[in-house]
């Protein structure tokens, strides 16, 4: 029986190496004039970053401190604006059912993660409107795309209280309440 398509994109995940910024603590420091926009596109002195390679390299290099973006290497650290998640979660693969259902997010930079306890889903209320995202790696967050949101709603079962919840590799995630 081969693979699934799941543990295709989970094998691939496994073999990828991101350098590790966490480590690194460089003697300059300063701001570029990066963005990154809630749709997940990259801009450059205002100039949409085209060349798909350019944003999937830099987001290798992403960092969050206390809240802030930074571009680093060893060599420097430089600050950049995000105006909301740094990534956008673009599809979901699924595997199994009830708890025992896994549910893995491609991101618009190809990263791929495995919602668990260490990348939790989250849904935030802004204005009264659902904000849901994923934890990609190391405070990183992706925005969950709507379209993929609603997918990910038509997995989830009602329970508790009226919350709406999904599992995913053992843990419990909540969605929202019913009315």
């Amino acid at each position: 029986m081969p693979p699934s398509t799941l543990q295709t994109l989970l094998e691939a995940a496994r073999d990828r190496r991101l350098p590790p910024v966490e480590r690194w603590d460089p003697p300059r420091q300063g701001e570029i004039d990066i963005r990154i926009a809630a749709n997940g596109d990259w801009y450059h002195e205002g100039a949409l970053i085209r060349r798909f390679e350019i944003a999937k390299l830099f987001a290798t290099i992403l960092r969050v401190d206390n809240g802030e973006h930074f571009l680093v290497t060893p060599a420097e650290k430089l600050k950049i604006r995000v105006d909301d998640a740094p990534f956008l979660a673009t599809d979901l693969e699924t595997d199994g059912e009830g708890r025992a259902r896994r549910i893995l997010f491609t991101t618009n930079v190809e990263d791929v993660v495995l919602a668990d306890a260490d990348h939790p889903i989250v849904v935030e209320d802004r204005k009264g409107e659902p904000r849901p995202y994923v934890e990609v790696r190391r405070g990183l967050r992706a925005l969950i795309a709507r379209s993929v949101f609603y997918r990910l709603v038509d997995l989830a079962c009602e329970a508790r209280e009226g919350e709406f919840a999904v599992w995913s590799s053992g843990t419990r995630f909540v969605l929202g309440r019913g009315s």
